[in-house]
Parts: structure tokens; C-alpha cells; sequence
């Protein structure tokens, strides 16, 4: 039973030639490659990082580097295994899709290692089309609209808001002192867009004229950095 186990662990692939491992070395590269386009298209626009991109190149290598030497030793994967057990990443994660590319580049680098390459090559393709096609979906950019005014407009304010955006424009907050009144309104870039053309002059102009108003401000808010 010892000797079993002892050849168990000790047991290791059969070595790997010098082309064998180019080929593999070689072929991660390129996928690496269509994961670094993948990467810049689909963050075209939005808080794209060339660093992280380009990392996505040597991590899909260094993987498949590793599996090439780890290959059937079962000592030499619990030792990577105790390795970066202790390795803390504190990289921040900007965008939840960078945990996909992350995730495509270490899955690729493991397929060359073994030698998968067809199906490294067929997930990549299924990957890049998705995230061609879905990737550049973007969260709708919310607008506040808030309004700082006297509290003799109050009911004003409330019923030229739900007019202008025909009750598409939801009260997120009303606060009030003995003297005046500030409302906050949520709504979308879209909505405020199209009530701006069907209306003849914007909220601004709109609720400037009741009088009694301090102040106007519309915010964007947005859940993408960078946006």
C-alpha cells in the first residue's frame, strides 16, 4: 500500500518535447491574443485598462506553462495548490466582466496545457462571439433631478414634474424645513431625453417659472466607472 502511494505521487507525464511545448506555448498565445481583442472591444468606450489587458496575454501563457510541467503529478499540483493558497489578490475587480476574461484566459491556458487545443479553441469562439455581440450592453444611466424651492411651491413642483414626465419620474426623496422644500426625482437618460422633445422647453425653464425655486441640478448616475 506505501509503495503504491509512494509511486502515486511520484508518478509524473511523460516528458514533454521542446515542440510539444512551443506548440502549446504558441497556441495559448494566440488565444491570448483573441482575448485581448475580445477585451478592447467590448470595453471600447467605457474604463478600459491596457495594463489588465495585456496581463489577460501573459496569465492564458503562464497557465499553460504551468499545466505543462504540473501535467498527471499529483505532488506537484498540491504544491500549486498550497502556493497560491497563500497568494492574497487584491487587484480591484472595476467591472463585473473582467471576472469573465479572467476566468477565459486561466480556462484556455489550463486546455493548452494539456494539449486540448480544439476545445480551447471552440470555447474561445463561443466566447468572443457572445461577448462580441453582448458585451457592449450598457446600464441605463439614471438621472436625478433635484430642486431646492419655497415650501409655498411645493404641490407646484409635484404636479409639473408628473406632468412634464408623465409620472415616469419617481420621488425619491422630499425633504422639507419651515421654509422650503427639496425633492429629488429619479428617472432615466431615455425618459429625460424624450420628454425634452416632446416638450417645448426643458424642466429647467419649466420649473424656474413657477418662481420661488433656489436652485435645479440634474445628475447622472451610472453603476460603470467611466462611462
Amino acid at each position: 500500500m506505501k509503495e503504491q502511494l509512494y509511486q502515486l505521487f511520484q508518478s509524473s507525464s511523460a516528458g514533454v518535447s521542446v515542440e510539444d511545448l512551443a506548440l502549446r506555448v504558441l497556441v495559448s498565445v494566440v488565444l491570448g491574443l483573441a482575448i485581448f481583442v475580445s477585451y478592447w472591444i467590448s470595453h471600447a468606450g467605457t474604463i478600459y485598462s491596457q495594463k489588465f489587458n495585456i496581463n489577460l496575454i501573459t496569465l492564458t501563457v503562464l497557465t499553460a506553462t504551468v499545466m505543462t510541467v504540473i501535467g498527471n503529478n499529483i505532488a506537484l499540483s498540491l504544491g500549486m495548490v498550497g502556493a497560491l493558497s497563500i497568494v492574497r489578490f487584491r487587484t480591484a475587480i472595476k467591472d463585473a466582466r473582467d471576472t469573465t476574461y479572467i476566468f477565459w484566459a486561466i480556462i484556455c491556458g489550463i486546455c493548452c496545457g494539456v494539449g486540448q487545443f480544439m476545445a480551447a479553441a471552440i470555447g474561445s469562439v463561443a466566447v468572443f462571439v457572445v461577448l462580441l455581440v453582448l458585451g457592449r450592453v450598457r446600464n441605463d444611466v439614471r438621472t436625478l433631478l433635484v430642486i431646492r424651492a419655497a415650501r409655498t411651491q411645493e404641490l407646484a413642483i409635484e404636479g409639473l414634474v408628473f406632468e412634464y414626465f408623465h409620472g415616469r419620474a419617481v420621488q425619491r426623496v422630499r425633504n422639507t424645513t419651515e421654509d422650503s422644500v427639496e425633492f429629488m426625482f429619479e428617472l432615466s437618460r431615455g425618459q429625460l431625453n424624450r420628454s425634452l422633445k416632446r416638450a417645448d422647453r426643458p424642466i429647467t425653464d419649466e420649473l424656474y417659472a413657477l418662481g420661488g425655486i433656489d436652485y435645479v441640478n440634474i445628475v447622472s448616475q451610472n453603476d460603470e466607472i467611466g462611462s
